[in-house]
């Protein structure tokens, strides 16, 4: 099998077991399609797995959402998507890669700084907004605006289910509005969607693994693994 089968599969399988299993994995999805294709269209390629799912995760969250997070967050957001696609549309393949890899380092120290973090200054309208913006922009180059959005929402006070089932929702939302915009520049077409589809079923296979070993997993550690393989994902895209 060629190398684009191979980073297409591997891509399904991390997107599904992220998904239903710890998450945080989404940092080393975006470097491993970029191996088979380096430029902006590995983004457009994510967005229907992606999309996927985040349909199958809101059919497990119905209720609980936070509706007036929701408002705050996805109109100032896709201002943000509107602002990446812009950028996506005029970033060269070597371009893409260097930013790419300075978006994953920031997303890292991101994540880990909320682990530690006790501030309560995201509840101010503004600082929600900024990110919000910030999130529009980061999820449409890199796919990879997971530690904003939960930055976002773990200082709004949500009980543990309407967490999972706003963050859910905002996902696909954002996931979802993002696809007429890649559209306008080109970059989602038949072939995009094509290759796409080939890594749906060992996206439905990482899923039911990532479903079944959840319990079975050392959360703290596997998240630190994670960072690891991400922050080696991202020096990989900065020096060669």
């Amino acid at each position: 099998m060629d190398t684009t089968f191979w980073a297409l599969t591997a891509a399904g399988l991390v997107t599904g077991f992220s998904k239903f299993s710890t998450g945080g994995m989404g940092l080393i999805i975006l470097p491993i399609l970029t191996i088979a294709f380096p430029g902006p269209e590995a983004v457009a390629i994510l967005v229907p797995m992606y999309i996927a799912t985040d349909v199958m995760a809101v059919s497990s969250y119905r209720s609980q959402i936070s509706w007036k997070t929701l408002l705050r967050i996805i109109p100032i957001a896709f201002i943000g998507i509107i602002i990446g696609t812009y950028l996506l549309a005029h970033l060269d393949n070597d371009s893409f890669t260097t930013m790419l890899g300075v978006l994953i380092i920031s997303m890292l120290t991101l994540s880990i700084w909320i682990d530690i973090s006790k501030s309560t200054f995201l509840q101010r309208p503004i600082v929600i907004q900024c990110i919000s913006f910030l999130a529009g922009i980061v999820t449409t180059i890199a796919n990879a605006a997971g530690p904003l959005i939960s930055i976002l929402l773990l200082d709004q006070k949500l009980s543990k289910e309407s967490y999972v089932a706003t963050r859910a929702w905002t996902f696909m939302i954002i996931n979802v509005l993002k696809l007429p915009m890649l559209m306008a520049i080109g970059l989602m077409n038949m072939e995009i969607a094509k290759h796409s589809l080939v890594a749906f079923p060992p996206l439905i296979i990482g899923a039911m693994i990532g479903y079944y070993v959840l319990k079975k997993l050392n959360l703290n550690q596997f998240k630190w693994l994670i960072r690891i393989m991400a922050t080696i994902a991202a020096i990989k895209l900065l020096v060669f």
